[in-house]
């Protein structure tokens, strides 16, 4: 027998396992919270699991890239590699161990700052092209406060000049923080808004 995904029961499953998970919030009943806790439980252990697998796939690629060879086969090798070693440490050792946190700090660190700092110059290599496309009001602004806040923090590493750095941290704490909450905000309205599409059964991504 032949079972057919698309079915209006798999609406109705994902709209009622929603609405319990969003009404246990709120509405205090002991069966509704019980069934809220073994929902998000499941939900954590099938995220578990698609993270297995989603690194078991990466595994699968880059081996067969190391088996076909080429430029890409060395950086292959090391990736597997570095998983395999980062595996076995943590469960051998454990997650905070001296090994595990010796990775982290002398191996994942300063791989994540050099690449932090390539996207910054990256960047501002764009921002300089797009400046000369297009020029606005705007792009003066954006283009003059990056290089501000890049030229401050050099300097204020170098030298000691109080009176730059707290103009520095003033512009970065107070104007781009409040750029940064306005964005959260959007984000958190968009990720509201595609809740209540699925809960309602408008979007249906569990269809496939």
């Amino acid at each position: 027998m032949k079972l057919r995904l698309r079915t209006p029961a798999l609406s109705a499953i994902a709209i009622v396992s929603g609405a319990i998970v969003l009404l246990g919030y709120f509405i205090r009943i002991p069966l509704l919270s019980g069934l809220r806790s073994v929902f998000l439980s499941w939900a954590l252990i099938l995220s578990a699991i698609a993270l297995v697998v989603g690194v078991l796939n990466l595994f699968n690629v880059h081996i067969n890239k190391l088996k076909a060879g080429g430029e890409q086969a060395f950086f292959s090798g090391i990736l597997m590699f570095s998983l395999v070693v980062t595996f076995v440490v943590v469960v051998f050792f454990g997650l905070t161990s001296q090994a595990s946190l010796w990775i982290f700090n002398y191996l994942l660190l300063p791989v994540e700052a050099s690449l932090v700092g390539i996207l910054a110059i990256a960047l501002l290599y764009a921002l300089v092209r797009l400046f000369y496309r297009k020029l606005s009001l705007f792009y003066i602004i954006f283009v003059a406060t990056a290089f501000f806040v890049l030229a401050a923090t050099a300097m204020t590493v170098w030298f000691d000049l109080p009176e730059l750095g707290f103009l520095r941290d003033w512009v970065t704490q107070t104007w781009s923080l409040g750029g940064t909450r306005a964005i959260l905000i959007g984000v958190s309205l968009g990720a509201i808004a595609t809740g209540l599409r699925v809960l309602l059964g408008a979007d249906r991504p569990y269809e496939g």
